[in-house]
């Protein structure tokens, strides 16, 4: 654990992308596989589940720091982060446990699922006491399912592949999919050849970056493949070993949550591998995503919302053909593939994504501007000599959306943010008129620069009219654009509506309270 805690602050304390990868890379060599594994599981955001409940943890700790309650609420509401708070509580320690990662993990974390609640406590306890603090803060992350270091998975893979000699993109590959951390798997990932046999294995996501340019700037449109930009959920549809896998970015196994899928891949050819988007589709066209999320929220699928709400897969690109791995392949030569392929198979539930064509970006940027009626987000633009790559990538693939829709809301509740965060008012509840009243309308977090949020929080102080626990009702003045891609009715909204991903796009300084816009405005947005 010592060696681990120090990489948690080594990553931590900087911004630097090199030093990050050296203390990284300096990790993986000094560790036993064993250790190696675990850590990369927690890095690449493979966070254990909260194995104790928030309020026991809370009542645990207060007593061992000999604190009141009142006391650790307050120092909580300060510091933002319930595992640093602990960590800042708990009496001073001169310990330090010499144990390894994986034996703190596997025989005191997980070991902790099978025992009672007293046997958790003495657990708990006695790991804080045999502790250094910094070890301590580490393990407060890993129990209450709240780790998280500012590191990203790329960056991890970087360290891998520089300490095994073994390239980047097989990296990433060995990191898909359903895998147990032990040192075997380890072994594995770092092997010159792992003999990757797992079936179910997706391939990573190639994701494409928001246009930076003017369209035109990308040079002549025959070079380009321009698809629609669809609203549903990114997935990859795999036949393997006569098996079906259905794998969603976030790469969560989800084929019985869709068995029209599942049916659906017991026809394609053995050793196929397909990347697309589940979307919610009936007589034609695809329905609102909302529709698929009552899916998506339930525990069982009946047969009512597989007829009222069934789904089918708009195939963007083939990745595996007859069990050979063609991402190298330029994207047009996948594309005749994928389209052979797609059209020996039911047309209700599986489609490649249609392409556009137009004579200029003119003729493009016009279609562009029907997005909406047609059920989609704006446009994909893709190098047609491209291969499918790992991550984001900049150059061959683009995504040119719509603009978002917008409205002018007040600012009613704020609430401080986490983490770094924590000593600022930075989550805030808008509202918008009906009738002559303010009504909570949605809550944004991001959109806003460093010295707007200083101001905005300094406000909040000086404007404080009630307070709700960490929730401060302010006094109705700030007027802020806010953006979001999305909008429907809602029953479960006190407004009756609600809105997909908002942020603020602007502070309306430049307007009052009474210039925001009504319900009756946005409602005329869902028309």
């Amino acid at each position: 654990m010592r060696a681990f805690a120090a990489l948690f602050a080594a990553l931590d304390e900087t911004t630097k992308t090199n030093r990050k990868i050296e203390a990284l890379t300096e990790y993986f060599r000094a560790v036993p596989p064993e250790d190696a594994i675990w850590a990369v599981q927690f890095l690449i955001g493979r966070r254990p589940k909260r194995l104790i409940e928030r309020r026991k943890l809370i009542e645990w700790a207060t007593e061992e720091a000999g604190v009141p309650g009142w006391l650790f609420d307050e120092s909580y509401q300060a510091v933002g982060d319930l595992a640093e708070t602990i960590a800042l509580l708990l009496p001073e320690s001169s310990a330090t446990s010499p144990r390894p990662l994986h034996y703190w993990v596997e025989h005191r974390l997980l070991a902790m699922r099978a025992l009672d609640d007293a046997e958790r406590r003495e657990s708990l306890v006695c790991a804080w006491r045999e502790m250094s603090a910094e070890q301590r803060f580490v393990w407060n992350k890993l129990i209450t399912g709240a780790f998280r270091v500012g590191v990203s998975q790329r960056l991890v893979v970087r360290a891998l592949a520089g300490v095994s000699g073994i390239d980047a993109a097989v990296i990433s590959h060995r990191l898909m999919g359903d895998w147990q951390p032990s040192a075997a798997q380890y072994a594995q990932l770092v092997a010159k050849d792992s003999g990757d046999t797992d079936a179910s294995r997706p391939y990573p996501f190639f994701l494409a970056y928001p246009l930076e340019q003017a369209v035109e700037e990308l040079g002549d449109p025959a070079d380009w493949q321009v698809e629609w930009k669809w609203d549903g959920i990114r997935a990859q549809l795999i036949r393997r070993q006569w098996r079906t896998f259905l794998w969603s970015r976030g790469e969560e196994l989800i084929t019985e949550r869709f068995p029209e899928l599942e049916r659906l891949g017991a026809l394609l050819p053995e050793g196929t591998a397909i990347d697309g988007e589940i979307l919610p589709w009936k007589d034609g066209r695809p329905m609102p995503f909302a529709a698929l999320q009552k899916r998506i929220g339930r525990k069982t699928l009946g047969p009512k919302i597989l007829a009222d709400v069934p789904v089918a897969l708009v195939a963007y690109d083939l990745l595996e053909s007859g069990g050979v791995d063609i991402r190298e392949e330029p994207l047009e030569a996948r594309r005749q593939k994928l389209s052979a392929l797609v059209e020996r198979l039911p047309a209700d539930r599986i489609m490649a994504s249609p392409t556009v064509e137009a004579a200029d970006w003119f003729g493009i940027a016009a279609l562009r501007g029907e997005s909406r009626e047609r059920g989609v987000e704006g446009f994909m633009l893709k190098r047609r000599g491209s291969p499918y790559r790992v991550g984001r990538k900049r150059g061959d693939w683009w995504k040119w959306k719509i603009e978002p829709y917008s409205v002018d809301a007040v600012l009613i509740y704020a609430q401080a943010g986490s983490g770094r965060r924590a000593s600022l008012f930075t989550d805030y509840t808008f509202a918008l008129w009906n009738n002559g009243a303010l009504v909570p309308f949605a809550k944004a977090y991001s959109g806003l620069t460093d010295e707007e949020t200083q101001k905005v929080d300094a406000f909040v102080r000086r404007n404080t009219v009630e307070k709700f626990g960490p929730v401060r009702s302010v006094k109705p003045e700030l007027v802020f654009e806010l953006a979001f891609e999305g909008i429907q009715a809602s029953l479960r909204h006190k407004s009756g509506i609600a809105v997909r991903f908002p942020r603020m796009a602007r502070w309306r300084t430049d307007k009052k309270p009474e210039d925001a816009d009504s319900l009756e405005t946005i409602r005329g947005l869902i028309k």
